[in-house]
């Protein structure tokens, strides 16, 4: 499935992973991008040297492209953290929570791509006309941090306005093929898939998000500032629930992230091993297509499975 998205990011298929913070680390990124995607590493919640350090793993298990994801609301490291990443191969920078004007220049003198991830159509185009090079429209069906205005309605919104001049990559909800048939149809040239990646073996997880994620419905998740003090769709438990009934008690990005982490009821980016987690209180970010999701899948598997599912719907609509 070539589109203009997989000519310029020099990939086979055109299924990004999200730079999901604390889920999308090199075992996962790498295994995406040698199945033919585009992985992304999620540095957020990476300190600079581990970061550095991450995006050497990934390039000892693949010499194909892949991004790395920062967060451009913390911006007392970005400069030196996209310096780092630009030094040591990575060929995206993807950009979170704002539009990285200051980077951008620095990004494309040394031949690095820059995205921006974009909850409304005015943030796309503010996005294009700063120079980025693609943008990912996400809906609010998304996990993590996201917006308000819903995928179907956004993603062709988008489209129209700036895929005349970038690619435009669809996210939000976006579980398996149909979703990426969907996104073509809609006009996207790509998906950036998040949720269904964390079901996956190579992903890094805090003890019970897997488990928790396969046991979960579709109405199962939430818009909850309790975790960092901005938006973020995450599973719904006793935590997210008492600062629902208590607004009063949730303080602005990012003091209630050290609120959240220093409660021991954040421990994104923690893995397997890590004690003292509570899923009631846990935050476990996670779209609203987490209701599809039933077993553990290989990445690359699903990376195949994507191209092909969606194949076969587009075909289905032609007969």
């Amino acid at each position: 499935m070539r589109t203009r998205l997989t000519d310029l990011l020099g990939v086979e298929h055109p299924v990004m992973l999200a730079g999901m913070g604390g889920v999308s680390y090199h075992a996962l990124v790498a295994a995406v991008s040698e199945a033919g995607g585009f992985g992304c590493l999620g540095a957020s919640t990476m300190s600079s040297p581990q970061m550095v350090d991450e995006i050497r793993a990934v390039r000892d298990r693949t010499t194909r492209p892949f991004g790395v994801d920062l967060l451009t609301a913390m911006p007392d490291r970005l400069l030196d953290d996209v310096a780092a990443l630009v030094r040591e191969g990575a060929s995206v920078f993807v950009a979170g929570l704002g539009i990285p004007c200051d980077a951008i220049e620095h990004c494309h003198a040394h031949g690095v791509l820059v995205a921006s991830m974009c909850g409304k159509v005015r943030h796309a185009v503010a996005a294009v006309e700063a120079g980025c090079d693609l943008v990912i429209a996400q809906g609010t069906e998304a996990g993590g941090h996201t917006g308000l205005v819903a995928t179907l309605p956004l993603v062709p919104q988008v489209v129209d306005a700036v895929a005349g001049r970038v690619p435009v990559v669809a996210a939000g909800g976006i579980v398996d093929g149909r979703g990426l048939a969907a996104a073509r149809v809609l006009g996207a040239d790509g998906v950036w898939v998040g949720t269904r990646f964390i079901a996956t073996p190579e992903a890094r997880s805090a003890p019970g998000y897997k488990d928790a994620l396969l046991r979960a419905t579709d109405d199962a998740t939430v818009i909850s500032r309790a975790y960092s003090g901005k938006p973020m769709r995450v599973l719904r438990n006793r935590w997210t629930e008492h600062h629902e009934q208590h607004p009063d008690e949730v303080a602005r990005f990012p003091a209630q992230l050290g609120a959240s982490i220093g409660a021991g009821a954040f421990h994104l980016g923690a893995d397997e091993t890590a004690t003292g987690v509570d899923p009631e209180r846990e935050g476990y970010p996670a779209g609203q297509g987490v209701g599809a999701l039933h077993d553990l899948v290989p990445a690359g598997e699903l990376v195949a499975r994507f191209v092909a599912e969606a194949d076969a719907a587009l075909a289905a609509l032609r007969d």
